[in-house]
């Protein structure tokens, strides 16, 4: 069955580092667009970045755009989300996606405070 199975979440200091990754099994994911999304309380879900799944053309937030990268492993099946410069407004679960909302992984969670 399809999985998508993130780790890397944690407490972070604002202007801190960390590096989100998403394993994927069960589906062709060299073919299939990825994305990270992230829901912070009481807010909806925003899309953060997304990689196509050929050409891994990105497309970022406005709100993490010169702060995150997201890129792709094909050959482990992996999509990560390397965060720089945290902010306390990055906080928020992150849920990894794959083929425009087809899957989802259940999510890790990203807190930002000093």
């Amino acid at each position: 069955q399809v999985q998508l199975v993130e780790s890397g979440g944690g407490l972070v200091q604002p202007g801190g580092s960390l590096r989100l990754s998403c394993a994927a099994s069960g589906f062709t994911f060299s073919s299939s667009a990825m994305s990270w999304y992230r829901q912070a309380p009481g807010k909806e879900r925003e899309l953060v970045a997304l990689i196509t799944a050929i050409s891994g053309m990105t497309n970022y937030a406005n709100s993490v755009k010169g702060r995150f990268t997201i890129s792709r492993d094909n050959a482990k099946n992996t999509v990560y989300l390397q965060m720089n410069s945290l902010k306390p407004e990055d906080t928020a679960v992150y849920y990894c996606n794959a083929r425009f909302g087809q899957y989802w992984g259940q999510g890790t969670q990203v807190t930002v405070s000093s």
